[in-house]
């Protein structure tokens, strides 16, 4: 009999079968695609052209999780980009950030917020450092029974007690303000000038389908920070062979400690026996015993199609049914035979800002119409578009002199206002945000040679993204943290015994972090070794 079955084999699901093999359990991982890695996958999606097809850049990883599994012995190496983001402004001005570079570019529009930024940077990575300290840990759960069942659960909420009475006055402010504050507000209060609001403000609105000035966006703002590349913090960087190549590098550990990795063969049911979960049915109709079942799917797919919802108590289901999923993104790969030359910075030859996150977003306010515009008609009129060239960090990606570009579109609706379907509007929207970037850049459009378009929906088919959310779950207020995914089980364990969660849906969220599935993991041994005693 398997001590544990795992349910997909995205990036969390890896981490987790890891960390259950490296302790001696007999651990087999089921995957419905043909490949691991879920949505940090890497695939041709145009003859001679690779890509990271869905999460395309590295940042938020977790630095334990990388030196546990050894990722570079098994063949993952990440560089960081020349820059962090180019923001083209219109057809003159832009803006870069980057080391040794961003004071001097913020000057050209404030001198007054280039002499604000040194202030801004400690402030959030103060915040960032204590959100660092906190994603390997099991958030403070809310529990059934006597002071005996709670104590753990104090100790935990003590412990982090503690750790905020070492900060200032001044830092419970600012944090208080990132975690309840709209991104637009919080950068009002820092900054006059658009562009540097716009450069920082756009973490707020990735995955995050809202107005930066939405209340708590700010929060959206820090989660994407407290990232570090090669030990620099707040750095971005790319995985050369693409996104893939972390994923390929996970399996290979897993392997090596003997997890079982099942390719094609997905889950149809979570098998329940006296209350608690003893298996599953693939999607074959085989049936696989195991000691415990951890699911890497968003938590509202796991318990509205594969549990027996008889077995869930009334409250938890219905929440679960009305959990916050849909990030406003629109995904698309771009064979090109050219780099866009931009009207603000003319060159088709490789250049530093052709290695960056290339932002279409000049200001806040572009943002918000963004957003207003896909609430009423389902999409933007003047989308926000990132652009990453990753074949210009890494060469193998494309045919020599031609390159791969990812767009990573907001803001779509993920369910259309008028009830239409997203097959229905796909190839439309495509084609307004290729008509987006050649307007910066006016060479861009003729330079496509060939694109893979994945909407809302298509996210939702391929991944099991729900509605496109590629955080599995709004990083809201009332969705983090403790209430991740609910109240009451912020620790992996869901209301029936012996089913776990290891995926974006629990703390700490969304992004390639394998925190979930390290987390996971200790919490499911933990168990283990109650029932042994």
């Amino acid at each position: 009999m398997r001590d544990a079955i795992i349910i997909g084999a995205g990036h969390n699901g890896l981490v987790c079968a890891f960390y259950l093999a490296r302790a001696g359990l007999k651990v087999t991982v089921l995957e419905q695609r043909q490949v691991v890695g879920g949505a940090a996958v890497t695939e041709e999606f145009h003859p001679g052209f690779r890509n990271s097809v869905a999460a395309y850049t590295v940042s938020l990883l977790n630095p334990k999780v990388i030196a546990d599994m050894d990722l570079a012995r098994h063949g993952l190496r990440v560089v960081e980009r020349p820059l962090s983001n180019f923001l083209p402004l219109d057809d003159h001005n832009y803006l870069k950030l980057g080391a040794g570079k961003t004071a001097s570019e913020v000057a050209k529009f404030s001198q007054r917020d280039a002499a604000r930024l040194d202030d801004y940077a400690r402030q959030l990575d103060t915040a960032a450092d204590l959100l660092r300290e906190l994603v390997l840990q099991t958030p403070p759960n809310r529990v059934q029974g006597g002071w005996l069942a709670a104590l753990p659960e104090l100790i935990k909420a003590g412990r982090l007690g503690n750790r905020m009475r070492t900060l200032t006055i001044g830092a419970l402010r600012e944090l208080l303000d990132l975690f309840t504050k709209s991104a637009g507000d919080y950068l009002d209060g820092w900054f006059e000038s658009a562009p540097i609001k716009a450069a920082y403000g756009f973490d707020s609105v990735v995955g995050n389908y809202a107005s930066p000035y939405t209340p708590g966006s700010a929060y959206v703002l820090l989660h994407h920070v407290f990232g570090e590349v090669n030990g620099k913090k707040g750095a971005w960087g790319h995985a050369i062979g693409g996104m893939g190549a972390i994923t390929q590098a996970m399996a290979r550990a897993a392997q090596a400690h003997g997890v079982e990795i099942r390719l094609n063969d997905g889950v149809r049911e979570v098998l329940m026996e006296k209350g608690r979960a003893t298996g599953v049915v693939t999607a074959r109709g085989e049936r696989l015993d195991a000691r415990v079942v951890v699911s890497n799917l968003n938590p509202r797919l796991l318990y509205t199609k594969l549990v027996d919802q008889a077995v869930l108590p009334g409250d938890f289901l219905r929440r679960m049914q009305a959990w916050r999923c849909g990030s406003g993104t629109f995904r698309m790969n771009v064979a090109l035979s050219e780099l866009p030359s931009f009207t603000c910075l003319p060159t088709t030859a490789a250049a530093e800002h052709h290695g960056s996150g290339i932002i279409i977003a000049p200001s806040l306010h572009y943002m918000e119409r963004a957003y207003m515009d896909a609430r009423l008609d389902g999409w933007s009129r003047e989308p926000i578009v990132e652009m990453l060239i990753p074949s210009t960090l890494d060469p193998g990606l494309a045919p020599p002199g031609q390159h791969v570009a990812s767009l990573f579109c907001q803001h779509v609706a993920p369910t259309l206002p008028d009830g239409s379907s997203w097959d229905d509007h796909r190839e439309r929207v495509a084609d307004l945000m290729i008509a987006t970037v050649d307007r910066w850049a006016p060479n861009f459009k003729r330079a496509v040679l060939g694109r893979q378009i994945m909407s809302p929906l298509d996210l939702e088919r391929s991944f099991g993204l729900v509605g496109g959310d590629i955080f599995h779950g709004a990083l809201g207020l009332d969705q983090l943290f403790a209430a991740r995914p609910m109240l009451g089980h912020a620790d992996y364990r869901g209301p029936v015994a012996g089913l776990y969660t290891c995926g974006a849906g629990t703390h700490p969220g969304g992004g390639v972090t394998g925190a979930p599935g390290h987390n996971a993991a200790r919490e499911v041994l933990r168990d283990l070794r109650r029932r042994r005693a």
